[in-house]
Parts: structure tokens; sequence; C-alpha cells
């Protein structure tokens, strides 16, 4: 917006006008004739930007697997842009808040599935609040020329607040991991997932504002350049589309996930946690009788997944025992998911290389422990609104260091599960050497919800972002064989015992966004912050003039 708007447009609950428009007349100062209907009018247009801001919020979980329908996000974020352009800061909060509700309360229904509704509409509420700050910094800069690039920093910004805050950060749900079918997807091999949903975003934000400037000043240049905010981010996906490659830089191996499945769903799966240990050995030894039948071709290595064995096999020795009895059958190193208790401190969450001769060598403690889940912060606290909280009564400690097992001379990277959310747990595995990623996943406690497919999703988008080969063993389903390029080449049925083999290349190379790491992230919040302060700059200006 031009210096030379006024004061009023700059912070009124309006939309700014531009420098060109018309003087407007001055109204008398008696009041008219229709100043009683004003607040009912005023009224009624509140409660249709309160509809829409929740429609777009819904649109958005529609646009999210298991629905192929990645295209209603950047629809979804149009309709937004129309409720929060040129609103105040505390309306743009509001209405932020009524869209991350609409948003998530669908999307994040599983996390109630087996402990009821509390858990679910608690978390709900709370993420609802960052989406109410990103909304209220959109309103802001809406007031900005070239605003649209500017929102789509501030969505970024308010991610990466998600992502870290609080307890460690939520991650889920982030706009590029809605994306996994969608043409913007080769933007996450060049800079990583926030700039995925950078690109999102400014195609969505771009889109209303060249609807608004074409309906209100048909035919003029300024609708064609503000499509480009349309066009950029999909012409450069489509440019960084030869960094998606599906091809061997070091070979292939032949890679092998179980699913053993467990004896019933929801959270009392772990009171029969010998059956879950039973059910995976089992399948991994009808693996072996498969191979020597000429059934299934040999595996070079077998990852099982997260809680396959919660029974800590270093101090039970009938656990130990079983799976050292499958390892040796099927004669390859398995990665084996484990509780490991120490008789002090917190449990580990530990993934175990299993050589067929040396038994248990490496390990992998989880780096990122799910709160509220594998931990219970403010115990006491919690425990007033459930009970349920002492389900866990033992927290989860965790590790420090990337897991990357030499499985027959490949490198396997561990990420287990609720890591695969994060950039950094899923960036620092490759950069210590991983040319296959692991996500060993528990998907029992929540049931056939959509959850499973979300995460699916989410690693597809990583096996994009890092040009890396992703298995995603599960007790439960679903269990994938994912390559490169985010295809599914194989995946399980949910609950039901499986083995998945598949042969897969390995990649040593580096994606831009391996190699730049957290640098496109800074940048954005950096784009946010100057578009902040031109408006601070405006102000204090304007206040000056007076």
């Amino acid at each position: 917006m031009s210096s030379s708007v006024t004061r009023k447009a700059a912070w009124s609950d309006e939309p700014p006008r531009p420098a060109d428009a018309p003087a407007e007349p001055r109204t008398p100062s008696v009041t008219p004739p229709d100043g009683p209907a004003a607040p009912p009018r005023r009224r009624r247009a509140l409660l249709v930007r309160c509809v829409l801001a929740a429609l777009s919020g819904v649109l958005l979980y529609l646009s999210f697997p298991p629905r192929p329908l990645w295209w209603l996000a950047p629809l979804a974020l149009a309709l937004l842009a129309g409720c929060l352009y040129g609103r105040r800061p505390r309306a743009g909060f509001g209405l932020g808040t009524l869209a991350g509700l609409g948003y998530l309360l669908p999307l994040l229904v599983w996390t109630g599935e087996e402990v009821g509704p509390v858990p679910w509409l608690a978390l709900t509420f709370l993420e609802a609040l960052f989406y109410g700050l990103t909304g209220l910094g959109i309103a802001l800069v809406s007031r900005l020329r070239a605003w649209p690039v500017f929102a789509a920093a501030v969505w970024v910004a308010g991610e990466a607040l998600r992502a870290r805050a609080p307890f460690g950060g939520f991650p889920w749900g982030k706009l590029a991991f809605g994306q996994a079918d969608g043409v913007f997807t080769p933007l996450a091999a060049l800079g990583g997932t926030p700039l995925l949903s950078f690109g999102v975003a400014l195609c969505g934000f771009g889109l209303y504002e060249a609807l608004r400037i074409a309906r209100r000043h048909p035919g003029r240049t300024t609708a064609a350049l503000t499509a480009l905010t349309v066009a950029a981010p999909i012409g450069a996906a489509l440019a960084a589309r030869p960094l998606v490659s599906d091809a061997a830089e070091d070979s292939t191996v032949v890679a092998a996930v179980i699913q053993g499945n467990v004896p019933r769903l929801g959270l009392d799966f772990n009171s029969q946690r010998r059956a879950v240990l039973d059910n995976h050995v089992k399948r991994t030894i009808q693996l072996a009788e498969d191979v020597k039948a000429g059934k299934a071709p040999k595996p070079d290595f077998v990852v099982w997944p997260e809680n396959s064995s919660d029974l800590d096999p270093y101090a039970e020795p009938d656990a130990h025992a079983v799976i050292d009895e499958a390892v040796k059958a099927i004669g390859v190193p398995v990665a084996i998911g484990a509780v490991v208790a120490p008789e002090t401190g917190p449990l580990r969450n530990t993934m175990i290389l299993w050589d067929p001769v040396a038994g248990p060598t490496a390990t992998y403690d989880k780096r990122k422990i799910q709160p509220f889940g594998e931990r219970i912060p403010m115990r006491s606290f919690v425990r007033l609104f459930s009970s349920d909280v002492d389900r866990v009564r033992r927290d989860f400690g965790p590790g420090k260091d990337p897991g990357v097992f030499d499985m027959a001379g490949s490198g396997v990277g561990m990420v287990t599960c609720f890591e695969a959310a994060f950039d950094d747990a899923v960036r620092s595995t490759v950069r210590d050497g991983a040319q296959v990623i692991a996500v060993p996943s528990n998907n029992a406690t929540f049931g056939r919800t959509q959850m499973t497919y979300q995460q699916l999703a989410m690693d597809r988008v990583r096996a994009v972002e890092h040009s890396r080969t992703v298995l995603v063993p599960v007790t439960s389903g679903v269990s994938a064989v994912i390559r490169p390029d985010g295809r599914i080449v194989s995946q399980t049925k949910m609950f039901t015992a499986d083995a998945l083999v598949a042969e897969i290349p390995l990649r040593s190379g580096r994606t831009p966004a391996t190699v730049l790491g957290p640098l496109p992230e800074y940048a954005l919040l950096l784009l946010a912050a100057s578009g902040f302060g031109v408006l601070v700059a405006r102000r204090i200006r304007a206040r000056r003039a007076v």
C-alpha cells in the first residue's frame, strides 16, 4: 500500500484504499436514514465472515489424506484471505482461531480415539490459538503492497511456532503434509516443508488478491501482475521436478518390513505385550520360510515396527530368545523396535540393530518424545481433567543422537513414528549418512482412524524432500514402501499380519533442502518480520506527522 494512503485506512477495520482512488465525499454530520440498521448489517457481515473462516478450515481439512483433494488447500486459503483482508488485528485473531478450529477439530479427532474427547478438544483449542496468531499477522500485513507474499511468510512463521512450542511442539497438520499428491510437492526438495507450505499459501492468498483486483479494476495490469503470485509457486515447483529422482545412486538392495499385527485395538493392546512380540516373530519366520520356498526374494535387511517388542530384550530372557530365533531364521540384520526399561531413569523407545550372529549391537533412542503420549508434562494438573494420564506410569526419555544403522552395507536411518513430523529429526538422520529412511511406527492406539493416512502422507513428503526411499513398518498398518519420488509401491491393509519385500534404490546425494537445512525457513521468518517492521515504521511516521 502506498504511503499516501491515510492513517485511518492503515489501522481501521476497512480494507486499504488505493492511492489513486477518488476521494470519498464527506459524510454529513446528521444521522443517515439507515443509521439504526447499520449495526445489524455489521453484525450480519461479521457472522458471515465467521462462518466463512470456519468453512475455510473445513476445506483445508478436506484437502488432507486419505482424500486426494490437495488442490482444495489453495482455495481454502483464498477463502480465509477474503475473511482476513483489511481486518483489525483482534478480528484477525478471532477469525484465524475459527479457521483453526474448523481445520483441527476433524483433523485431530483420532487423538481422542481411546481416551475420550477431553484430550482431543484441549489439544485442538490450544493449537487453534496458533492459527489465531497467524490470522492476526495476516490481517496486519494485508495492508502492505505485495501482501500475499508477506501473508504466506506469516503462515510459515505460525507453523514454525507450532513446531517448537509448547512442550517441544506439535507440527502435525503442517500445510506441506497435505500435498503428497500435489503439483507443489517438488518444492520440498528445494527448500523443505517450509518452502512447500509457503508455495501453497502464496498460491491461495495470491488467488484471492488477483480476483479482488480484477473485480475492482478490470483490465488493469495489476491484476495480471498479481496473478504471478499464483503462477510463481506452481512454476517453481515444476522447475524443481528434476530434483525428484527415483534412480539408484549406490546400487539397489532388497528390503523387508514386517507388520505382525496386534491382538486387539486401542490402548489395551499393551496388556498383551508378549502376543505383539510373538506376532512379529511368527511373521518374520514365515517370511524366512517363503524365502526358502522361493515364494519371496531374500531380503538384505528387515525392519520391525516401533514397539514390536514392548518387553525389554536386555532384561527379559524369553523376549531375547524369541527375537534371536526370528533373526537367525531370516539370516539378515533386523531392526527391532523395543521398550528398554533401565533400572533407574526414564524408559527408552529404542530401535535395536540385531545381527543373526552377533545378536543386539547398535541402538537408537527416539529423540522426539510425544507429550501426553510417551511422557506426561504437568502430570498432577492434567490428572484433574483425565485419569488416563496414569496409563503412562513411567515417562519415556529422549535420545540425543541420530541413528543410522549399517545393515548389510546400507545406511538405514531410524526416524521413529512421531519424529517424522519434525524437519530437524529427519534432516539430521540423512546428513548423518542415511541412504534409506525407516519410519517404524505404532498406530494401534488410534484404531482405524485417518491418523495412519495422515502420517503416511507425511512420510511421502519426506521421501521427496531428501530423495530417499522411506520404509514404514507399522504394528497394525498401514505399512508401506515409498520410493524417493514419493510413490507408494506397496502397502499393507490395516490390522492384518503381513510382510512387504521390495528392491529399493540406495541414494547418498543431497537435495538442496538437505544441504540448506533450516535456512529457507529462517529466510521466510525474516520476510514475515520485515513485513511487520514496515508496519511499525509506518505507524511511527504517522504519529510524528500529527
